[in-house]
């Protein structure tokens, strides 16, 4: 579906599924868990899934002839790291918006982990004191006009690349990927686990999945706490996708699987069952999760297998999207382990 469009290679090419034996068997071994592991998939500052998505818009990019990226995201984004580093490997310069997405107070929390990285690489950063949305941000189209009033060409990339023409583009190739590696393996992933707040992976996912018949397969769960806005932004990104990659059927209401039970206490903020659920993949299995994204995204896959959701003899893929830089500005919630 993806052959026509230009790529501008930043992952390592196709990223490892592993079998999550341990988790599984933690779980009562009804189902068997496996995990993608696009937290590997860039020697680009700890890669994730912007950096996929990113691939698909460098070339656009470069084509505009600009000489910045300007994006947005909260002041732990993984994002915003990601085009950091993305910037820097094109010789761009970058500014970053960063907002008060979150209500969580660590003495730390605005000088390590992602945004740490992104200070290192160069990028210009301003603190914005606004609270979270997923929409286009006023900040950020300040931003935009005032690198072109220094004289410099911005291309504007949104937050987490998701409402940009091409945002979906990378993880329809994800769904492409993993059907390669289900090949290979001789295996079918009845269900993929993926977390959606800005909703373009997700989008992505679904598209390319349909093409198969497993779009409400994608399940989705959510972590920004505003489902409504986030389920028209996912319908939204997924019905341009299918568009742009002649999907040939339309994307409908009953494609799109959200679930919205996980995301409390609020955007960034984990609760204890998030913490839980962080501690017991890595104790299980050595994988590493965040407090905002992948925590919440595997609380939710742990409780479904739980509550009996996916019927036994499942074989369940979770998306891990990297974000683990952002655990550092969480220090001290998990200073005891």
């Amino acid at each position: 579906m993806l052959d026509r469009f230009e790529r501008y290679p930043l992952t390592f090419g196709p990223t490892p599924i592993e079998r999550l034996d341990r988790l599984s068997k933690h779980l009562g071994g009804a189902v068997e868990l496996y995990a993608k592991r696009d937290d590997c998939n860039s020697g680009l500052a700890f890669g994730g899934n912007k950096i996929r998505k990113l691939e698909y818009i460098v070339p656009d990019a470069i084509a505009s002839n600009a000489d910045t990226l300007v994006t947005i995201g909260g002041v732990q984004s993984n994002h915003t790291r990601q085009v950091a580093a993305v910037a820097a490997k094109l010789g761009m310069k970058c500014r970053l918006v960063q907002e008060s997405w979150v209500p969580f107070e660590d003495a730390v929390y605005d000088r390590v982990g992602n945004i740490l990285m992104s200070r290192v690489m160069g990028a210009e950063i301003e603190l914005v004191d606004e609270g979270f949305d997923i929409g286009i941000r006023e900040s950020w189209e300040r931003a935009l006009e005032d690198v072109k009033a220094k004289g410099g060409k911005p291309y504007a990339i949104p937050a987490g690349a998701s409402v940009h023409k091409f945002g979906g583009l990378g993880y329809v190739g994800f769904a492409e990927e993993v059907r390669a590696q289900e090949q290979e393996l001789g295996i079918g992933f009845d269900y993929i686990i993926v977390c959606t707040v800005t909703g373009s992976t997700h989008a992505g996912m679904l598209v390319g999945f349909a093409k198969d018949g497993r779009a409400d397969r994608v399940i989705g769960i959510d972590a920004s706490g505003t489902p409504a806005q986030t389920r028209a932004q996912v319908m939204d990104i997924a019905r341009n996708t299918a568009e742009l990659v002649e999907l040939g059927r339309d994307i409908t209401d009953d494609d799109l699987v959200l679930l919205e039970d996980y995301a409390y206490p609020a955007y960034g903020v984990p609760s204890a069952e998030t913490n839980d659920a962080i501690r017991l993949a890595a104790r299980t299995e050595g994988l590493m999760t965040d407090p905002v994204y992948e925590g919440k995204s595997m609380q939710g896959m742990i409780d479904l297998v739980r509550t009996g959701y996916f019927p036994a003899g499942s074989k369940i893929l979770y998306a891990h999207l990297g974000g683990v830089p952002a655990i550092n500005g969480y220090s001290y919630i998990y200073r005891n382990g």
